[in-house]
């Protein structure tokens, strides 16, 4: 677990949460493991905004947090997947009912 999720852990559960689902893409990254597992570039495009540089480190404290698992196959070339833990797959009523609200959001504001 990541030193800033530990510290929070001081405050209160919300910034827990905060800490470790917050930061640019994460929520997204969780979303699209919700329909199974990924590779590194399906992930990218997926989300064809996100620089390479951002998704590898928010994958990175994903899977320190505990919320991502990453297999490495002893392969020429290597293999990587990513998929969800249990504890990442614990997400999925919270962040299906922020897309539904996102939609809503973009529904209301969209003219």
């Amino acid at each position: 677990m990541r030193l800033p999720v530990r510290r929070a852990m001081e405050v209160c559960p919300v910034e827990v949460a905060v800490s470790a689902v917050g930061g640019t893409w994460k929520l997204t990254v969780i979303k699209h493991l919700l329909e199974g597992t990924r590779r590194f570039n399906e992930l990218g495009r997926l989300m064809p905004l996100a620089n390479t540089k951002t998704l590898t480190r928010q994958l990175r404290e994903l899977e320190e947090d505990g919320l991502v698992l990453r297999t490495v196959y002893p392969e020429v070339p290597p293999r990587v997947e990513y998929s969800l833990t249990e504890l990442g797959r614990s997400l999925e009523p919270i962040v299906l009912a922020m897309n539904e609200w996102g939609k809503e959001f973009e529904r209301i504001h969209a003219g």
